[in-house]
């Protein structure tokens, strides 16, 4: 496919240049359509975030496997599939440029969800899935899933994916979660309702009390990744995250955001070098897409996390999650027949 980048004004193509850190999620993707629609400015300020999303978010050179390795899609299924992968700096603060490349890396995936879209548009379906899952990897046996990314890259954490679920993936989009700092700012703080009170154990020691609370910066960053402060450990820093992406979600999808150019057009500009994405999702990619949702609201953003089977000890004594095979039979073919929101209400997996 070739990278054609223009949003019908002849902008230049994104480039695939030395990686900085990503972060975001895909509303910050369907901001561009949300602009037109809620009819903030004339066309040339639509043009320029168009330009701002093209030029600064990065290129996935080569996201997917070979055709011959995946599922095969139902040409009538319009529903889209996103998978979302946190990937942490490393040691030298930025990303492997193998990443963007497409190939291996020493970085395992810190973080993955699949967002689902169905073809009525009429909600968003975000399913976390637990980092130490002990799943096929293919070429690679058994492993945790966040191997798949350092084993083969991007390509070979879709393979998983796909396979274990039987489920086609339509894009990417990789994120790092230092860009959480960016996009709280961005917003001028998030207000999330913690459930369990804890301080961060890096050395500003946060407290994060029990209630609606409102962090920015680092302090926001830090209340997604800890884990370590609570007795479930990643499954409390998964909600965690699902907590504060839906209160961005619903902040992103205020009538206050949307009828503010300037703060639309400084989280576009200041979130976008966080991102990166296939090379089939671009600004007009994004716009088309948020047209669709333009009804979206955060009530209709539903979220859970992907059923298993408790917690094991693999043959090796790594500390694992098994996988719950009847939930992922269950859930692939929700995805593939379109048909997650009756599973979710029969399995009673989202709050």
């Amino acid at each position: 496919m070739t990278d054609n980048r223009n949003f019908r004004g002849g902008y230049e193509p994104r480039r695939l240049q030395a990686p900085k850190k990503r972060t975001g999620l895909v509303v910050l993707a369907s901001v561009v359509a949300l602009v037109l629609i809620a009819g903030l400015a004339a066309t040339g300020y639509v043009m320029n975030l168009a330009k701002t999303f093209n030029d600064k978010t990065q290129v996935i050179a080569s996201a997917f496997p070979d055709e011959n390795l995946r599922p095969v899609k139902n040409p009538d299924d319009g529903s889209i599939n996103f998978l979302l992968l946190g990937v942490d700096h490393g040691a030298e603060g930025t990303l492997s440029s193998d990443l963007l490349a497409g190939g291996g890396t020493d970085q395992r995936s810190d973080s993955m969800m699949l967002m689902h879209i169905p073809e009525d548009r009429k909600g968003v379906y975000v399913m976390s899935i637990m980092r130490d899952l002990w799943t096929d990897i293919p070429g690679h046996g058994r492993q945790k899933i966040n191997a798949s990314m350092s084993l083969g890259g991007v390509p070979l954490a879709v393979q998983t994916v796909e396979g274990m679920l039987d489920t086609k993936i339509d894009h990417v989009a990789m994120i790092d979660f230092d860009g959480f700092k960016e996009l709280s700012t961005a917003l001028g703080g998030v207000t999330v309702h913690n459930d369990i009170e804890f301080y961060s154990t890096d050395k500003y020691k946060y407290h994060y009390p029990v209630g609606d609370i409102n962090v920015k910066g680092n302090e926001a960053l830090r209340f997604v990744r800890e884990r370590k402060p609570f007795v479930d450990g990643d499954y409390q820093r998964v909600r965690n995250q699902q907590i504060f992406i839906k209160a961005v979600m619903s902040e992103m999808l205020s009538k206050d955001t949307l009828t503010n150019p300037g703060t639309i057009y400084e989280v576009i500009d200041k979130v976008s070098p966080y991102l990166s994405f296939d090379n089939g999702f671009d600004a007009a990619t994004a716009a088309g897409l948020g047209l669709q949702l333009k009804n979206l609201r955060a009530s209709n953003v539903k979220m859970f996390t992907l059923p298993t089977a408790g917690i094991g000890t693999s043959a090796d004594g790594q500390s694992i999650v098994l996988r719950d095979e009847r939930a992922l039979v269950q859930i692939g073919e929700a995805l593939r027949t379109d048909t997650l929101s009756d599973y979710l209400k029969t399995a009673d997996l989202t709050d």
